[in-house]
């Protein structure tokens, strides 16, 4: 749910734009510079989404832009050549979602977190693909939340029927944009317990690993009141299996 703030910051003040800092902070590392891990374990989460993960089409539009690759990645590539892929405008306009469609309009407030979860749902209502629904919404960072936050990622990294979409703090895990995002969980390294992102805000980032225990410090870290009417909203897990 970038806005163009930043945009308009850096035209407006040359000085600023010539102190620029590194693309991801600490706490995040680029695809291309580490993969492999999917060159050595099977991954079916990244490998069923990552094809259908395209970049929001507005700069309000995370969440139809993570919930339509979800929808995509768990239908699967359609059968027959007359069938469509279906678009972030597509299934906004074919739902009907008046109160979706204005928050993912350029310049539209976003959604909250329980917005997220019901549009869900009523996506995959609307597409006839029955799946169930399971939400986590901590409170806290602290141990227990995280040792919740390794489960569901492990359960979803052992089949490509779940998939879950994140509702974070970007700037916590990337150290730029300090305000409210939706994007998909694209695997999970068990191994060196990180997780990778697969952004949909794809004009400012690719794909990136963070540690689980800095996802979940985005999770839970509210949203500033700069943000309007998402002023105090934490984050969480969504996660969507195939019945």
């Amino acid at each position: 749910m970038r806005t163009l703030a930043l945009l308009a910051l850096l035209a407006a003040s040359p000085a600023m734009a010539e102190e620029d800092y590194a693309k991801l902070g600490p706490n995040a590392v680029s695809l291309d510079r580490d993969h492999g891990y999917l060159q050595s374990a099977e991954a079916p989460d990244f490998w069923a989404l990552s094809p259908f993960v395209k970049p929001q089409f507005t700069t309000s539009a995370c969440s139809i832009a993570s919930v339509t690759a979800v929808v995509n990645g768990l239908s699967g590539l359609p059968e027959w050549a007359s069938e469509t892929v279906w678009t972030q405008p597509g299934l906004l306009e074919e739902m009907g979602n008046a109160d979706w469609a204005t928050l993912s309009a350029e310049g539209g407030d976003g959604v909250t977190f329980d917005q997220l979860v019901s549009f869900t749902t009523d996506a995959f209502a609307f597409v006839k693909l029955p799946v169930t629904v399971e939400v986590f919404h901590p409170d806290t960072a602290d141990e227990t939340n995280l040792t919740t936050t390794r489960a569901i990622l492990a359960a979803n990294e052992a089949s490509a029927d779940t998939a879950v979409l994140v509702y974070f703090n970007q700037g916590v895990v990337t150290g730029d944009w300090d305000g409210p995002h939706v994007a998909v969980i694209g695997a999970y390294d068990a191994a060196q317990d990180r997780v990778l992102i697969l952004e949909v805000d794809q004009e400012w980032y690719i794909p990136y690993w963070t540690p689980a225990s800095v996802l979940l410090e985005a999770m839970v870290k509210p949203t500033s009141a700069e943000h309007g009417v998402l002023e105090g909203q934490t984050g969480g897990l969504v996660t969507i299996t195939k019945s």
